[in-house]
């Protein structure tokens, strides 16, 4: 016999000897001459035959309960996946102990009548007023003994599967406990003093204080245990979900609780799972919205929702672009080609994220990077700047293939451009063509990298002195002059 089962037959073995001590507590006091013919109970032959009767209840009981749970043990033990027919028993459980506890106590009762036929009424009072009280006693104490040590098997049968156990409500736990320890032990007394008022079994002259104390004192005592028991059943689950509130707080997607019975706590625990995988899949098409478009854009798109809608803002343009692509598509096997723009894009995007930049789109072999959009940045022009030198250093060490940096500067459109049901997020102006075509210019420059003058004169005095005018060219596509500037050399 396993620990589980020990520990499981020990707690319905506990609940029908506390239950039939709280019922021989109030019938001792009974014995004298309070309830006519109870005195029978009492002889010598009756004690001995009561003692037997609990020892073997209480083995029906232990070898009830081994047998009750031992099917689930047979996969839980294992970590097993139950099947049907498996999950099906087991949520029958709390039921079949209850039949187990009641049942013991009604034929425990039928045997005590039979064995004391010459008590006449009295014996059949005292006996149905035991095994109602013991009974009752037996299946709601078992019930809260148990609830907690089964939770765990009925969480791994219940996961995954829409059966669940039909467990009390909140509400009927509270009823429950109100029986228990308050309305039963006060039935008792009351039912006592009317008896003994009316001379019905009980003699008018007979005292009855001793059993109303002995009500009393049981109902303190027993009450506190219960009560605890009960809210324990309630508060755990509860503080499970908070627990899990408070991991989904800190972005843990991944956390479920467990659910265990059709109660509205069961109810609670499905909803809490359901919603938190409603917030994973936000998350995912959040995570993967940001990689598409970039985390700002993404951010503002949930904050201000589908709009065809944008604004003038000041920002800055880096554009950078391989030279040599075609031939390396020709000249080397697919998955290589791919391995090195993947090299240098996660350069290129690395870098400017380090900068509060955003990469706006990749056209090919070619990303365009935006700074100050879509939120206004003081510095824009000179993270961009920066970036730039950065990603002159960082790109040398790529084989295979050279590279074109350009920047500039100035009042770009940033906002939503295409139809109302497919559109992008993107950035229109002349400073993006102003950079493009610095970019093709710097593809034959020494450092590879060329700004614009407009660019340097929104960067900040440190930026500007890292940066050498060349010199001024009408770019391809324009008709004025475009004034540019180098990075100096490492060290200068």
């Amino acid at each position: 016999m396993s620990s589980l089962a020990a520990n499981y037959a020990s707690r319905l073995a506990g609940a029908y000897l506390l239950s039939i001590t709280a019922a021989v507590a109030i019938l001792i006091p009974l014995g004298g001459e309070a309830l006519t013919g109870a005195q029978n109970y009492f002889t010598r032959a009756n004690i001995i035959g009561s003692a037997v009767l609990v020892a073997v209840g209480t083995v029906v009981i232990v070898v009830g309960a081994v047998l009750n749970i031992s099917p689930t043990l047979k996969w839980f033990n294992h970590g097993l996946e139950p099947d049907d027919q498996q999950r099906k028993g087991l949520t029958r459980l709390f039921a079949r102990q209850s039949a187990l506890l009641a049942g013991t106590w009604t034929i425990s009762g039928a045997i005590s009548v039979l064995l004391n036929l010459d008590g006449g009424m009295g014996v059949v009072v005292a006996t149905a007023f035991g095994v109602v009280l013991g009974g009752s006693a037996a299946t709601g104490i078992g019930l809260l003994l148990t609830i907690r040590l089964i939770r765990p098997m009925l969480a791994a049968a219940t996961h995954a599967s829409e059966r669940l156990v039909a467990a009390p409500s909140v509400f009927a736990r509270l009823i429950l406990l109100w029986l228990l320890c308050s309305a039963l032990p006060c039935l008792v007394i009351v039912a006592l003093v009317v008896v003994r008022t009316n001379g019905w079994l009980i003699p008018k002259t007979a005292s009855v204080e001793s059993a109303a104390l002995v009500v009393a004192l049981a109902a303190v005592l027993l009450g506190l245990p219960t009560m605890i028991l009960t809210s324990r059943s309630i508060s755990d689950p509860i503080g499970e979900v908070v627990d899990a509130m408070a991991e989904i707080e800190k972005g843990r997607f991944d956390t479920e609780v467990d659910m265990f019975e059709r109660s509205e706590i069961g109810r609670l625990q499905a909803g809490f799972n359901r919603m938190v995988a409603g917030l994973a899949e936000r998350e995912r098409v959040r995570d993967l919205f940001g990689k598409h478009v970039g985390t700002n854009v993404a951010r503002r798109a949930i904050e201000e929702g589908a709009s065809m809608k944008g604004d003038v803002e000041e920002a800055a343009i880096l554009f950078i672009d391989l030279t040599g692509s075609t031939e390396l598509a020709a000249s080397h096997p697919p998955e290589r080609v791919a391995e090195v723009l993947n090299d240098f894009f996660r350069i290129v995007v690395n870098a400017v994220d380090a900068r509060d930049g955003m990469i706006n789109k990749f056209q090919g072999d070619a990303a365009l990077a935006v700074f100050g959009a879509p939120f206004h940045s003081e510095g824009a022009a000179s993270a961009a700047l920066a970036t730039a030198r950065a990603l002159g250093e960082q790109l040398k060490e790529l084989p295979l293939v050279d590279f074109g940096i350009g920047v500039s500067a100035g009042p770009v459109f940033a906002g939503n451009i295409g139809a109302e049901n497919r559109y992008e997020y993107t950035v229109i102006g002349d400073p993006v063509n102003e950079a493009a075509r610095l970019a093709d210019l710097a593809k034959t420059s020494d450092r590879r990298i060329l700004c614009s003058s407009a660019a340097i004169e929104r960067a900040d005095a440190d930026e500007r002195g890292q940066w050498t005018a060349k010199g001024s060219e009408v770019l391809r596509g324009r008709t004025q002059a475009t004034e540019f500037s180098a990075p100096d050399a490492p060290g200068r």
